[in-house]
């Protein structure tokens, strides 16, 4: 394909550019990673934390490349090299025409806690109803005969837009990806042609990376401001906090709010009776009352459940279909998942709460159906927002009865001094470093009536300490305690 019709007009600034010898370049291949620019490459140079990738343009030529671009001018190189403002957006809109086909209907949903559910609950009602339908999150790729491990939460836009060409290519016709803050800022999303956008809620999270809470939201919302077509539905967890900020976010942008929850206008719970694994709800739309009984703990899966409901329903499926669909739904791996059950009939959570707010709606969640204890194993990841520790012990100390502090991923932080720095706002907890020990104790523990949780994880399957990454999986190692103590 020509560089001039990857670039089309989306850049005024390569106009003059590409009316000469560069546009009329035929690109075989779009990276930002110099090592793969092969013959005939478009090598375009992001500056990062670590690195400016203008300093492998060189790299990129001597392994082929065509043509470059970059934020700043490069004297001397190779090959040409054109000059754009914001060099991740150019990257994402020409990732986007290279491989050209995407499913039919995408939607995207943003917020701290709650995407991977509501992308996973939106996948299953679209296939619910019928629909060749996939999902794209935390959790990996699941489609129609596909279902792989991932761990980026939105992908790079080369890696995301070669995927979504290969979901179109297999049939699917319905996807719904996660949108991070990350991704957002970095314009990893544009060039994915929205139909719908969700919110979830907002809470402390990323504060390494953002500066404020309030930049954080604002990243949040590039979702509505800057990605999702002006028109489009927008709909709206009207419960959070930050809920009526992001309506008015969502309807100055110009999209077309649908608001859900207990607040909600579009889809109003009315009533919600909790069990220990499951949930009756009453939900009105459009007059009607629906009574739906979700199979999964948590009133906060109440919220998820709706937002993705309310996605279903935006992109044409029945609202009768879709609030049936909720009936048959699976959690999603990790999230308040049933890890099992004590012969005393404790029950024994994972979940990958690893953010303040998080943390503090999953033991909330579990608080009504437990007669006994709440238990709660967590830790905190290294090289990340510090800020939290403190906060997620307070939480832990304030919410649950019995509070064991271990490892998370310490990365390259002393293990120790995370813990530390929990456990000063945490007074009677129990500190056990190693995660499996932590995990075998809290089990050891469980009498009938309490309940467990395990968070931090969720459903990752490797520990990262000292800069080395093993196998390790708390959903195996609960299961193999509660075996312990029932052989």
């Amino acid at each position: 394909m020509k560089l001039s019709a990857l670039a089309g007009t989306a850049f005024p600034e390569l106009n003059a550019a590409l009316s000469g010898r560069a546009g009329a370049l035929d690109i075989a291949a779009v990276t930002a990673d110099s090592r793969k620019a092969g013959p005939g490459a478009l090598f375009v140079a992001i500056a990062g934390s670590k690195a400016d990738g203008a300093g492998f343009i060189d790299d990129a030529a001597e392994r082929g490349a065509a043509v470059a671009v970059s934020a700043a001018a490069h004297e001397g190189a190779r090959i040409p090299v054109l000059q754009v403002s914001n060099p991740r957006r150019f990257l994402s809109v020409v990732a986007s025409r290279f491989y050209g086909a995407q499913p039919e209907t995408m939607v995207a949903v943003t917020g701290t806690a709650g995407k991977t559910s509501v992308a996973s609950f939106t996948r299953q009602i679209w296939a619910h109803a019928g629909l060749a339908a996939a999902m794209i999150g935390t959790t990996g790729v699941i489609a129609p005969g596909r279902k792989e491990y991932g761990s980026l939460t939105t992908p790079d836009p080369v890696m995301l837009h070669g995927l979504l060409a290969e979901l179109a290519h297999d049939g699917v016709t319905h996807a719904a990806m996660e949108a991070s803050s990350h991704g957002l800022d970095q314009y990893r999303l544009d060039g994915v042609r929205l139909a719908a956008a969700g919110f979830t809620n907002l809470g402390r999270d990323h504060m390494d990376y953002h500066a404020t809470i309030e930049e954080y939201f604002g990243a949040k919302m590039h979702l509505f401001d800057r990605v999702l077509p002006k028109g489009s539905p927008a709909v709206i967890n009207a419960d959070d906090a930050w809920s009526a900020r992001a309506e008015v976010a969502a309807r100055d942008a110009g999209h077309r709010v649908m608001t859900v929850g207990r607040s909600g206008s579009f889809l109003c719970l009315k009533r919600v009776e909790q069990k220990r694994d499951s949930q009756f709800a009453e939900i009105l739309h459009d007059g009607e009352i629906y009574e739906v009984r979700l199979p999964l703990a948590g009133e906060f899966q109440i919220s998820n459940a709706l937002v993705a409901a309310g996605l279903a329903i935006a992109t044409g499926v029945t609202a009768r279909t879709a609030l049936a669909a909720l009936e048959k739904i699976e959690g999603a791996a990790g999230r308040l998942e049933l890890a099992g059950k004590a012969a005393n009939g404790a029950l024994a959570y994972i979940d990958y709460a690893h953010k303040p707010d998080a943390l503090e709606k999953v033991l909330t969640a579990v608080r009504p159906f437990t007669t006994g204890k709440v238990v709660v194993v967590f830790g905190c990841g290294g090289d990340r927002d510090r800020g939290k520790r403190p906060i997620m012990g307070e939480i832990a100390t304030r919410l649950a009865d019995v509070v064991i502090v271990t490892d998370d991923n310490p990365r390259s932080e002393v293990p120790a001094e995370i813990r530390g720095e929990i456990l000063a706002a945490a007074p009677g907890a129990t500190e056990i470093g190693d995660r499996a020990e932590a995990i075998a104790h809290a089990v050891a523990l469980l009498r009938q009536g309490d309940t467990l949780i395990v968070a931090g994880k969720g459903h990752e399957e490797g520990q990262t300490a000292a800069g080395v990454t093993r196998p390790f999986s708390d959903l195996a190692e609960v299961r193999k305690a509660l075996e312990g103590i029932q052989s």
